[in-house]
């Protein structure tokens, strides 16, 4: 175990740096995957392997005419218009069904070689038809589980399983697909078998996946995922989530973009088709973001069971996460600007673990609540972070003199020791405060500027396994090194009494 810090530390005896600890997230190699010649002993899908391990599971036999359809839309994607109108529209039909059946069939190959199945605390995924190749994913490194379900898999009623583990470069295991009652059957199991239990018992009301060894008691799996697992914390109503997006810069803007657009065509007369076009794109991407979110936290709904959040959210793609509470290093609140007229902000997590190569953030489980009021905020946060109440944090301001590097909010910044979390408060526009727990604490650092050691002043950062972390900025140096001293005894204190 390492302990890697993002940057050096100015220079005065260095305050001592929490130590990795057992148990606790770290950086780690990724998931074993084995490319091997098929060997005459390896078992079929479906049949028991050599040393008698349960049989391997296949996906849903409509598998493949899901992947089909999602490489028939990016063929028809692929073929320009210029294609058509080459060839007319008889030949490109021909075409498209040709690379679309060829896709298909290859899809059908692949789903009758592809199959998994847990063996002791391990979930193994076979691929492969000449080279067979295996991912063995340790299950102890589990980080968080969620059942996806795009827009197909919702008509056919299936669902996409994802993992994600300690140190992975992406999202591992996409089962994809399969009946979501057996997604949440397997996602019970491999949460049951992460945490240490008996292989077989289950952390919650679910049962094993078909043609697996069924679990002690008699409750069933949900049939569908239309309410999360658990005691409900919370449900967004959609009309707050829509509102909170026209309180956004991009919304607010947008009237007057739109008023430039009429003013230019009319003085102009007319558009050129480039001209046009230019100005819609523009304008599609200013709205991206807002639609975006308003999709994705669509009847976003939180419940808790036993020491896991369940989160709900999604429209076209709806989403339900799993994530152990023991792997969230820090709770982030945000008031946005516009957002504060109503009292109203935003919870975000911070997982340990959780894959940063994903080249769409969409898939990080940071969300805890979208948009809420100040009550809302304060009872989840509670419930994350047991005796931690919003609106009782200890935090002191910077002296005086750091007003020369912060004219406009140095009266905004803040920082606190609770007895439970590091609490830091920043941002002029948009307030954030964030929230560190003192056992996730992984090294503690005090870095001087030129112009802090000019004023005498330090800045505490404060490292997570999850990466960001939190930073008290321009503190009276002598504070600064008192408070890193500080965080260092209590995150040692925190880790002993785990």
């Amino acid at each position: 175990m390492t302990d890697d810090s993002p940057g050096p530390a100015a220079p005065h005896p260095a305050a001592p740096e929490v130590p990795a600890v057992p148990g606790t997230p770290q950086a780690s190699h990724p998931p074993v995957a084995t490319d091997v010649p098929a060997a005459p002993e390896a078992a079929p899908v479906g049949t028991g392997g050599p040393t008698g391990a349960e049989p391997r599971q296949r996906l849903h036999p409509l598998s493949p005419v899901l992947q089909g359809a999602k490489s028939l839309v990016v063929v028809i994607a692929g073929l320009s218009w210029s294609t058509l109108s080459r060839v007319g529209f008889g030949w490109f039909a021909v075409l498209v069904a040709v690379l679309a059946l060829g896709a298909t069939v290859l899809a059908v190959v692949s789903w009758y070689n592809t199959g998994y199945h847990i063996v002791g605390r391990e979930l193994r995924v076979h691929e492969g038809l000449l080279w067979r190749r295996t991912r063995a994913i340790p299950l102890e490194r589990l980080q968080a589980v969620e059942v996806v379900r795009p827009l197909l898999a919702q008509l056919t009623g299936l669902a996409e399983l994802r993992l994600e583990v300690v140190g992975g470069g992406k999202t591992e295991a996409p089962l994809a697909y399969l009946s979501v009652a057996d997604a949440a059957r397997l996602r019970q199991r491999l949460l049951a078998v992460a945490a240490g239990l008996p292989d077989g018992a289950t952390t919650g009301p679910a049962a094993q996946p078909a043609g697996l060894p069924q679990p002690g008691g008699d409750v069933a799996a949900p049939a569908d995922d239309r309410e999360p697992a658990g005691r409900s914390l919370h449900a967004v109503p959609n009309t707050d989530l829509l509102v909170s997006q026209l309180l956004t810069p991009q919304a607010f803007l947008l009237p007057f973009g739109v008023a430039f657009v009429v003013a230019q065509f009319l003085s102009e007369g007319s558009w050129s088709f480039i001209a046009v076009a230019s100005t819609l794109t523009a304008m599609a991407g200013v709205l991206l973001q807002p639609v975006r979110r308003v999709l994705d936290d669509w009847n976003f709904r939180l419940a808790r069971e036993s020491d896991r959040l369940r989160i709900h959210n999604g429209l076209l793609e709806t989403r339900m996460q799993t994530v152990p509470l023991e792997r969230v290093q820090t709770v982030g609140v945000t008031w946005p600007l516009l957002w504060r007229m109503k009292g109203w902000l935003r919870l975000r997590l911070e997982v340990a673990g959780y894959s940063g190569g994903e080249a769409d953030d969409r898939n990080r489980p940071d969300r805890l609540l979208p948009v809420g009021d100040l009550a809302v905020g304060a009872a989840i946060v509670d419930e994350v972070l047991p005796g931690v109440t919003l609106t009782a944090l200890p935090l002191t301001p910077p002296p005086t003199r750091a007003r020369w590097l912060h004219p406009l909010s140095a009266r905004v910044l803040g920082a606190g020791l609770h007895e439970r979390v590091f609490a830091v408060r920043s941002g002029l526009l948009t307030r954030q405060l964030t929230l560190v727990p003192y056992a996730r604490m992984q090294s503690v650092r005090v870095v001087q500027g030129p112009a802090q050691r000019r004023l005498r002043l330090a800045t505490v950062h404060v490292d997570t396994a999850g990466g960001s972390g939190a930073a008290a900025h321009d503190r009276d140096l002598t504070q600064a090194w008192a408070l890193a001293a500080e965080l260092t005894a209590r995150a040692h204190a925190a880790r002993r009494a785990r």
